[in-house]
């Protein structure tokens, strides 16, 4: 494995800060966690965020297919050079917004494996849109910052639980993998990341509109973290009035003076229900 810094000197570049590039380039820690992964010879793998090609190159040469997707063209010229110089075949790279494809059109034989150091600044949007496309996803391994990490793990009642936290909790089984330093990475980042796996679940018991609805509510309750649930909660995006907040919660067994940090995923759940309800 070159170098990213070597590899972008060649080429006149330099690390995107405006894109939270910080290329992955100690190639043991690639190494653990392809293996950490677990990923079976035969699996289609999507990488966000390709970057150089240090997790790219390793995970080509175990599975059968890898989706590279990359947002910076400045970089598609050297990867391109990088996997033609392995020989490698099994590789498609696509130039793109990873938030603008529609993971569906990516789809082979079967269920996609998502692999992403994801750049810190989309991380949050990024983990949003696996979540709602996750039906086309078996599972993910996704490296974070680690602040951010702890607030996906995050349970109810604390600070570091959040709107990510429980839509996260909702549609997956999360587990952590690794603490990686700051030394793993070109650039070295000022924070540590944390990698994280998501076993995606589909709900048994809330369709596809019944879902969104979820998670409008989760963002409603979350919009003002510090007001009680009947002040977050009226007015603003959804438009409720105080008096049909009220009306839910009490049909929900919520009490309307807590806090959105204090409810679980099924509290979420049954707020969600009795909304439906009283809207008919």
């Amino acid at each position: 494995m070159t170098h990213p810094g070597q590899l972008l000197k060649q080429a006149g570049l330099y690390a995107g800060k405006e894109l939270g590039q910080n290329f992955l380039s100690n190639p043991g820690t690639a190494k653990m966690i392809i293996e950490k992964a677990g990923i079976s010879e035969d699996a289609h793998v999507l990488e966000i965020g390709s970057g150089l090609g240090a997790l790219t190159l390793p995970l080509a040469k175990k599975v059968s297919h890898v989706t590279a997707v990359e947002k910076d063209g400045r970089l598609i010229p050297i990867l391109r050079e990088v996997i033609d110089n392995e020989g490698l075949k099994n590789i498609d790279i696509i130039h793109q917004d990873i938030l603008k494809i529609q993971i569906k059109d990516l789809l082979k034989d079967k269920k996609l494996v998502v692999i992403g150091n994801l750049p810190y600044n989309i991380s949050s949007q990024i983990l949003i849109k696996l979540v709602e496309e996750r039906k086309y996803i078996e599972k993910a391994f996704l490296m974070f910052q680690k602040e951010l990490g702890t607030r996906i793990l995050a349970p109810p009642g604390g600070r570091e639980y959040s709107r990510l936290s429980a839509v996260s909790q909702y549609a997956a089984k999360i587990s952590f993998v690794a603490d990686i330093g700051p030394s793993s990475f070109f650039p070295s980042p000022d924070v540590y990341s944390t990698i994280l796996q998501f076993k995606f679940i589909q709900s048994e018991d809330l369709d596809e509109s019944q879902e969104k609805l979820l998670f409008d509510v989760i963002k409603s309750a979350f919009s003002k973290r510090r007001k009680t649930l009947k002040n977050s909660m009226a007015g603003g995006e959804l438009e409720y009035k105080k008096e049909f907040v009220l009306q839910a919660l009490a049909l929900a067994t919520i009490d309307p003076q807590r806090r959105a940090e204090t409810l679980s995923v099924e509290e979420f759940k049954a707020l969600s229900r009795a909304i439906r309800a009283i809207s008919g």
